[in-house]
């Protein structure tokens, strides 16, 4: 033992010297901009050209867009500069041991990759295409811990409200995982630390999937590709009113033509929530004002694991594996207490009924994909086969007690239990080819079939005699498939020259044959639907300078219900307001116009679009009074609707050490409701809006602060109440910059509460609810080597 101490100690002695000796070794200096202003967060690598698979070196550009690359011995070299929406740059340089400066680089916008004009270069928290904007995940320092939910909270134009529902200009984005269809829809199964970017796509093209009526959110996954080996290690914990714990491991080998990566991470948090109800029901005397408040206690588990083989023969072939592994719990228990007085305010009944709900998930995805390149860069092919598998399973015993006017215990507990168990399975099969037509003109087409199987089993018994029953009136199966075949073709091209071309344009058709059924197990509920239609989309680009065009579009979507809206099971966890959903919805039809303005300058850049969207069909959630005094909540095919709006996203750098983004989106909605007798909203007008302030204090200090408003939102017959926070994250690199120490406040001010108020002719309904979303956390992130990508160290908080 005292052997093995002592040396441990004289290789923490050699270290430490090491360290000293080379800290006083001379560098290779300089400095990245865009030909305007400095550009940070530049992957700078260093090899030697006598081997370039090894990397010799390695740094980050700062907020000033200096490196330095130390410890550097003798010999010649190759120094790559990388970054996301710019082409590499490599330069030769020859070190003596004397230190040297190679002076500034340029960096010039890759429109190949990006597709488009980025957003000023400086501003890589954003940047610019032609069908939305990404938005980079390193970049956002208050989310540390958490999931994507949390991230997509500070996106801009992306709204989420207290309950983790997520909309683009009023409705819901489709939302897609490494850009294919998952198992994987709950945003809170996806831990922040493992995003590298999102992509917002707010007008999809033809190409995309029609089923995007508000737009597309593409998540996509760390991955990376640095040579040599790489590794990094992320801890994280703090409090709320429970405590929160998050770690992340990643690893990553690249040769020549292999690249070999694992990823571990967790997050394990407890937090509370109170949730207070009051109701009138007008045209009952008995069950007249109903008053209710619930205390909810969860416990949350998620840990994520993820494996990626990557395999490149030669430059123009490569084919990647990946495999992804989910593992969620909730135990979420609820004490709900109900008071009911009649018309005359005097009691009638009261109890309270205890719910321990246990929910288990489990998600495994593999996806296979290959690309292929060419020597002309316009011709490209790709195609992926994907498969998620989802098993959920949710046990909740409940128990009622009954009180007098005294709170006395009326006779013995009413209990409860019921199980939901689901099985799902997602599968997408894809190609995609472009080739140049003509010099001006490129084709794209491409195929997409995908294929889901669900099957549920919801069972309820009561207790009699010490025995539970099962109760067949509650209790039903539920099973759904789908197929979806689709073929697109897209034609884009210029007037002008390549280089700077005066017009953009493109035309674009995509065939969709959708076919599915769904049955219930007691017969009760049948139903298929099988159709073909067309969705076209067109779009014009003027160029009016090299940073500023105008741009036109139109496409026509769809929104399918998705399987929580068919899922006939009503849930009774609040049997005064039991909630399911409706197997006989059609599909909305929606048509969407858009014009949009942007332009870039020195130190602002504005992107603005006007946007129009016509719905037929639509779905909506509706509340319907029931005789025994029960309000039973579906979605319904309400009728029509028009909404129309701004989107705007405002950024600015006035000075060095501090940067902004402003978005707003308002929008109109009017609601034709022919569909419902009574109780609609007719119009409404609604915005949201969220400022993102970035500070670098001092050399290595990084200080966000973001403040969201979301307005009030109309709903089929009511409104949610408006929700309002402010968050605060700061980063400091230690060292060498290998490690860094990050502070989270989340919600600062506790205002971040949901709630909806509804007026109709039979009842009216006011309902808040809040959690413990006020947090303080703290994390340290540390690589194993200089070469892993800073992006790797960035680890995300929750606000749950």
């Amino acid at each position: 033992m005292k052997k093995w101490t002592l040396n441990l100690s004289l290789r923490l002695l050699l270290l430490i010297i090491s360290q000293v000796v080379f800290s006083q070794n001379p560098s290779v200096k300089g400095t990245v901009s865009d030909g305007k202003l400095a550009i940070e967060f530049v992957d700078v690598v260093l090899k030697n050209t006598a081997d370039s698979t090894k990397v010799a070196g390695y740094a980050i550009t700062d907020a000033t867009g200096n490196f330095s690359l130390d410890h550097v011995a003798s010999g010649e070299y190759k120094i790559q500069f990388k970054l996301i929406g710019f082409k590499t740059v490599t330069q030769k340089v020859k070190f003596t041991g004397s230190p040297i400066s190679i002076g500034t680089i340029t960096l010039k916008t890759d429109t190949n990759l990006l597709n488009t004009v980025v957003v000023n270069s400086h501003k890589k928290q954003i940047q610019k295409t032609n069908e939305g904007f990404i938005f980079n995940a390193v970049s956002n320092l208050t989310q540390t811990g958490g999931t994507a939910t949390d991230m997509l909270k500070n996106i801009p134009t992306v709204a989420v409200d207290a309950d983790g529902g997520i909309t683009l200009r009023g409705k819901s984005p489709m939302i897609l995982i490494n850009g294919k269809n998952s198992a994987i829809t709950n945003m809170d199964q996806i831990a922040a630390s493992s995003i590298e970017s999102i992509e917002v796509i707010s007008n999809p093209t033809a190409k995309y999937d029609a089923n995007a009526e508000s737009g597309i959110i593409n998540i996509r996954l760390k991955k990376n590709n640095q040579s040599g080996m790489n590794g990094a290690v992320v801890l994280g914990g703090g409090f709320g009113a429970k405590g929160r714990l998050n770690s992340s491991v990643l690893l990553n080998h690249k040769t020549d033509k292999w690249n070999f990566g694992l990823g571990y991470d967790n997050r394990f948090a407890g937090r509370t929530k109170k949730i207070k109800g009051e109701r009138i029901n007008y045209l009952i005397d008995d069950e007249h004002y109903i008053n209710q408040n619930r205390n909810d206690q969860r416990t949350e588990g998620l840990q994520n694991l993820k494996f990626n083989i990557d395999f490149s023969p030669n430059e123009n072939n490569s084919f990647s594996f990946e495999a992804l592994g989910n593992m969620e719990s909730q135990d979420n228990g609820e004490t709900l207490y109900t008071q009911v007085n009649n018309s005359t305010n005097q009691f009638f009944s009261s109890n309270k009924r205890h719910s321990l709900e246990l929910e288990r998930s489990k998600v495994g995805e593999l996806a296979f994909s290959y690309d292929r390149k060419f020597a002309d860069d316009q011709k490209s092919l790709n195609a992926s086969i994907t498969s998620s598998f989802n098993k959920h399973r949710e046990n909740t015993d409940i128990d009622t007690y009954q009180f007098d006017q005294y709170d006395n215990l009326i006779g013995n507990a009413a209990w409860q239990r019921t199980h939901n168990y689901e099985h799902e399975n997602i599968s997408n099969a894809i190609v995609n080819y472009a080739l140049p037509v003509s010099e001006r003109t490129i084709l794209e087409t491409g195929y997409k079939g995908t294929f889901r199987f669900f099957n549920s089993n919801f069972e309820s018994a009561d207790q009699t005699n010490g025995e539970y029953v099962v109760n067949p009136l509650a209790s039903n199966g539920f099973k759904f498939n789908e197929q979806i075949n689709a073929v697109y073709g897209m034609l884009n091209s210029y007037i002008g020259t390549k280089e700077t071309p005066k017009w953009k344009y493109n035309l674009g058709l995509r065939a969709e044959q959708v076919s599915n059924n769904g049955k219930t197990q007691n017969n009760s509920d049948n139903f298929s639907n099988h159709y073909v239609k067309l969705f076209p989309s067109a779009s014009l680009q003027l160029n009016l300078a090299a940073d500023e065009f105008l741009k036109m579009s139109y496409s026509k979507r769809i929104n399918r219900p998705d399987l929580d809206n068919l899922n006939p099971f009503i849930d009774i966890t609040d049997a005064l307001n039991p909630h399911g959903g409706n197997p006989y919805l059609k599909p909305e039809i929606i048509h969407i116009i858009e014009t949009g303005y942007s332009k870039e300058w020195s130190k602002y850049s504005l992107s603005t679009n006007a946007f129009y969207r016509n719905a037929t069909n639509t779905i909506r959630q509706y509340a319907e009074l029931q005789d025994n005094g029960v309000v039973l909540q579906q979605p319904r095919n309400i009728g029509s609707t028009i909404t129309y709006g701004l989107e705007t996203i405002f950024s600015l750098k006035p000075v060095g050490f501090y940067d902004a983004n402003i978005s707003i989106t308002a929008f109109q909605q009017n609601i034709n409701a022919s569909n419902l007798a009574q109780d609609v909203v007719n119009n409404a007008f609604s915005w949201y809006g969220k400022i993102i302030n970035n500070f670098v204090p001092w050399k290595g200090g990084k200080l966000q602060i973001i403040g969201n408003y979301n307005s009030a939102l109309a709903t089929a017959q009511g409104k949610r109440i408006p929700i309002y926070n402010v968050d605060m994250g700061f980063q400091q690199k230690l060292g060498k910059g290998n490690a860094r120490l990050g502070l989270v406040v989340t919600d600062m001010f506790n205002t971040l509460e949901s709630g909806f108020k509804n007026n109709t002719a039979l009842f009216s309904n006011n309902r808040t609810s809040k959690s413990d979303t006020r947090a303080l956390m703290l994390t340290f992130a540390y690589t194993f080597k200089s070469d892993f990508k800073e992006k790797l160290l960035e680890n995300q908080f929750s606000t749950e």
